[in-house]
């Protein structure tokens, strides 16, 4: 019955099992926070971090679709798109085109997300000429 005393593991006079655990063992880098498997690994803006990142970023894209990374290193293939990566025709889109449109905006999705905001305005901006991002076809 509830409320009566047992006795066995958890009973004492603290009224439960202690269990220890060694909190030194829990990473608090602020680079290995992200354990939220649907959010894509943060840039941070250090270029020194930015292969990690990158590899980070690659097992993340591959996990959900590998048809993804193939979109982000060769592009929407005869899809018109604008300077922002809208189809010019989209209703014109067979289902095919329709369906690789559709993934092309989840990759934007998925790096801007990757992207404090400070970082996303320095790709966006098209006085600039260099991009980290300069060998994608998907501009920002």
């Amino acid at each position: 019955m509830y409320g009566e005393s047992s006795s066995g593991a958890g009973s004492g006079s603290g009224g439960g099992a202690a269990i220890q655990f060694d909190y030194s063992t829990i990473n608090n880098s602020k680079n290995d926070r992200n354990t939220n498997h649907n959010k894509p690994p943060m840039f941070n803006g250090d270029p020194e971090m930015f292969s990690w990142w990158k590899t980070k970023m690659y097992s993340h894209i591959i996990g959900m679709d590998e048809e993804l990374w193939d979109i982000l290193e060769e592009g929407v293939g005869n899809l018109r798109l604008d300077e922002e990566g809208v189809a010019l025709d989209r209703r014109a889109h067979t289902a095919e085109q329709k369906k690789l449109y559709k993934k092309h905006h989840l990759i934007r999705g998925i790096l801007v997300a990757a992207l404090p905001h400070k970082e996303y305005l320095k790709m966006s901006d098209k006085s600039v000429g260099t991009r980290v991002f300069h060998k994608s076809p998907i501009e920002f």
